[in-house]
């Protein structure tokens, strides 16, 4: 069966999984008295649906060649890629509270020297593309049948670095790079379109010779399909998942404060309580 392929009962396991990783980074920054919750909150769907159902990959073996790659170049939102690899299987649980502590093997941003499943250290913002290229060129040189994912925040495709990269894709023809945009809206510092204006976001891409595939990345069923849709292209596409910063817990939506930190005690039992409640899709 096709790993694009799922059924009803598969879109309820995911979104059940989108919970449990939701719980997961509040807990965890909580604990860290430090971190970044809204955009790790609003790529949740996303990580849950490639790392739980679409990606080849097994943890009993994480460096093996054939696997599909993922690179998380707005590193800052490693919380959810963290939970993601525990409760996937790469490593204890148990460990995410020790989120950013000394010796911990999950720092603030992503070493890939430390935590068993990630495929690349990340975290200064522009790269990511560029080394997901690299990546997919590898697997066409090697005649490799892997895919390579990268994602992207959309304050972070401000940087320059990103659309040289995307120009390389499309000469270079790799229609084995997907790459994905969180569109939440929201950087460090406000909202991204008054600090530099990113629309018309697909239009960029189409420019750059990129197939473009536009979804509610809140939608479990319609992330799986545009997945799916990406898979098909015969060449280099980009998902722009529109979302919302700090999903799933109310306080934190939309609010460019909670780009990076953590909640009190009172903040967490809230956020666990509305988190619990289902109110994220």
């Amino acid at each position: 069966m096709s790993r694009f392929h799922f059924t009803q009962t598969d879109v309820q396991r995911l979104e059940s999984q989108a919970q449990q990783l939701r719980r997961d980074i509040v807990s965890m920054i909580y604990a860290a008295k430090a971190g970044h919750p809204g955009g790790s909150l609003s790529a949740v769907e996303m990580i849950t649906a490639l790392y739980f159902h679409v990606m080849n990959i097994d943890p009993s073996n994480p460096d093996w060649p054939e696997r599909d790659r993922f690179v998380l170049s707005k590193g800052h939102a490693c919380p959810a890629l963290y939970a993601a690899l525990a409760r996937r299987g790469y490593f204890d649980p148990a460990l995410l509270n020790t989120l950013r502590q000394y010796k911990s093997i999950l720092q603030g941003h992503p070493d890939m020297n430390k935590v068993p499943g990630l495929d690349m250290s990340t975290g200064s913002l522009g790269n990511g593309l560029s080394i997901g290229l690299g990546m997919a060129l590898s697997a066409k040189l090697h005649r490799q049948n892997y895919t390579t994912y990268v994602m992207l925040g959309d304050g972070e495709i401000q940087e320059g670095m990103v659309w040289e990269a995307a120009m390389a894709a499309n000469h270079h023809d790799l229609k084995n790079l997907i790459a994905i945009v969180d569109c939440n809206g929201v950087q460090i510092n406000g909202w991204t379109n008054d600090i530099m204006t990113l629309e018309p976001i697909a239009d960029k891409w189409k420019a750059f010779g990129w197939a473009v595939v536009e979804v509610n990345g809140h939608n479990m069923k319609d992330v799986l399909t545009a997945l799916h849709t990406a898979g098909t292209m015969r060449k280099p596409t980009v998902i722009l998942m529109r979302t919302v910063k700090g999903k799933g817990v109310s306080f934190m939506e939309d609010e460019s404060k909670w780009h990076g930190a953590a909640p009190s005690e009172e903040e967490l039992v809230k956020a666990l309580s509305e988190i619990n409640m289902g109110g994220v899709v």
